[in-house]
C-alpha cells in the first residue's frame, strides 16, 4: 500500500511463469481511495498507466552514474514496457468516498514493484534483495538474498526467466 497526495492506493500482480522462464503478467489489481472520485474514468486511466508505469520501472528502469555523474541524460533514454509485454488486463477498483478529493497521478506507480517482486517471489519460491534493471543487457531483477532467482530477459514481447 502507498500515500500520497492524500490517496491511497494498494496493488496485487499475478505473474505466471511457463515451464521455459517466460514470465507474464495477466493481471494487475489496483485499489484506489482517493477521496471523492469526481471523474471514475480518468481515475481508472491513471491506475492503468501507472501499472503499465511501474511494471516498466521494476523491470527497465536504472539510473547508472560514472566519474560522479549520472549518465542517463533525459527521458530519450527511458525505456517503457512494449504494448505485447503490458499487463493484459488491469483491474482498477474505486473505494467509493465523499471525503476531499486527492492526487491520482502519481500515486498509482509506487505500490507496483513491490507488488510485481511479491508474485514472482510467489511463482518462483526465491527471494532477492533486489528489484531492478541492468540496463539493455535485459536482466532486470537480481541479487538473490535467499535461494536463487532466475534472471528476466526482456524482449519487445515477453519476459522470459532464465
Amino acid at each position: 500500500m502507498h500515500r500520497s497526495f492524500v490517496t491511497y492506493v494498494a496493488a496485487v500482480v499475478e505473474v505466471e511463469v511457463a515451464p521455459g522462464g517466460r514470465l507474464a503478467i495477466p493481471r494487475i489489481d489496483v485499489a484506489v481511495d482517493c477521496g471523492f472520485a469526481a471523474n471514475p474514468d480518468r481515475i481508472r486511466a491513471q491506475m492503468e498507466g501507472a501499472a503499465v508505469m511501474g511494471v516498466s520501472n521494476a523491470l527497465l528502469g536504472e539510473v547508472t552514474f560514472k566519474d560522479g555523474r549520472a549518465q542517463q541524460r533525459n527521458f530519450d533514454g527511458y525505456r517503457v514496457l512494449a504494448m505485447g509485454a503490458k499487463p493484459r488486463e488491469t483491474r482498477v477498483h474505486i473505494v467509493p468516498s465523499d471525503a476531499p478529493p486527492g492526487g491520482v497521478g502519481e500515486p498509482g506507480v509506487p505500490p507496483i514493484a513491490p507488488a510485481l517482486c511479491n508474485a514472482i517471489f510467489a511463482a518462483t519460491a526465491s527471494e532477492f534483495a533486489n528489484c531492478r534493471s541492468r540496463g539493455n543487457s535485459g536482466s532486470a531483477l537480481s541479487g538473490p538474498a535467499v535461494g536463487t532467482l532466475p534472471s528476466i530477459i526482456l524482449d519487445e514481447a515477453s519476459v522470459e526467466l532464465r
